[in-house]
């Protein structure tokens, strides 16, 4: 018996939480499963699953061994796509992580675009501002507006990032002059409380100091979509995203304020773990995402 299916076949259990579940699945009945997973317990010679009629659950040994057994797949399989890549079209399915922001601005068009390019490709996306665990929740890669730090993952830039502190030109006439970050206390502030500091605007002094003024106003929401509906509506001044922000900038609805003080060592960034044979679906993905930002940037 080939010990690669044992391990699918413990691996297929373990993430279908159960056997009954597993068989349905994959297709092979529960008891050709059950089957596998002994021998593979008999030849490491340790009790992976705790089973009961009614009760499923993994050993301190199951967990180790799926976690290592687990990634030692991933890389067969990605070996796998690395010899096809050339010889057939993507497929299978692409696991993405990236902020809602992104998705629901334009550039979240170059995921359309992808989708559309490779239609043999299921991308399951989920889109939320938190920093998902790739490895533990079991994503491919993730899209990140970031400034970048060491964090165990291969990053490639796709795109510089800034953000601008906006109002509008008769908000600015009502409560200015605004010449530095801290005449931001005194006035109306729209809080995108996606910041991990909230209600404390950071920025830089003219000497390259790290500084911050604490901030508050009427809406504080964590949508940077809604802080622009807000400033454009004269409500306060908003720190927001370039990329939604710039069709308003450019019109000259919206004026920005303190742009020497705001920091712009931020990014477009995909991120994905580290790993010797990289899939292709995520090389590809990476590509096309770069070239979409380089043409239409």
């Amino acid at each position: 018996m080939d010990t690669l299916t044992r391990i699918r076949a413990f691996i297929d259990v373990v993430e279908a939480e159960g056997f009954s579940a597993a068989a349905r699945k994959t297709g092979r009945s529960k008891a050709l499963l059950s089957k596998y997973v002994r021998e593979l317990e008999d030849d490491l010679g340790a009790l992976l699953l705790n089973r009961t009629t009614r009760q499923f659950s993994l050993t301190e040994a199951g967990h180790t061994y799926y976690r290592t057994a687990s990634d030692i797949l991933k890389e067969i399989d990605n070996l796998a796509d690395l010899v096809r890549e050339n010889n057939a079209d993507l497929k299978g399915k692409l696991r993405i992580s990236v902020p809602r922001t992104f998705i629901d601005a334009e550039i979240g068009q170059s995921l359309i675009d992808f989708a559309k390019e490779n239609p043999e490709l299921q991308l399951e996306i989920l889109a939320e501002d938190r920093f998902v665990d790739l490895i533990e929740e079991g994503f491919d890669l993730a899209v990140r507006i970031t400034k970048l730090e060491d964090s165990g993952l291969i990053a490639r830039k796709l795109s510089d990032f800034r953000v601008y502190a906006v109002a509008t030109a008769d908000f600015v006439a009502q409560y200015g002059p605004l010449n530095e970050p801290q005449d931001m206390s005194r006035v109306p502030f729209i809080v995108d409380t996606n910041s991990r500091f909230h209600n404390n605007i950071r920025y830089f002094e003219p000497n390259g100091a790290n500084a911050s003024v604490a901030v508050s106003g009427p809406i504080e929401v964590n949508s940077p979509q809604a802080t622009l509906r807000a400033a454009r509506a004269g409500l306060g001044v908003a720190m927001v995203p370039d990329f939604i922000a710039k069709p308003y900038i450019q019109s000259g609805e919206l004026v920005t304020l303190f742009d020497d003080y705001i920091a712009r060592d931020r990014g477009i960034y995909a991120v994905y773990p580290h790993r010797r044979y990289l899939p292709a679906k995520v090389r590809s993905f990476v590509d096309f995402l770069s070239n979409w930002f380089r043409k239409n940037g």
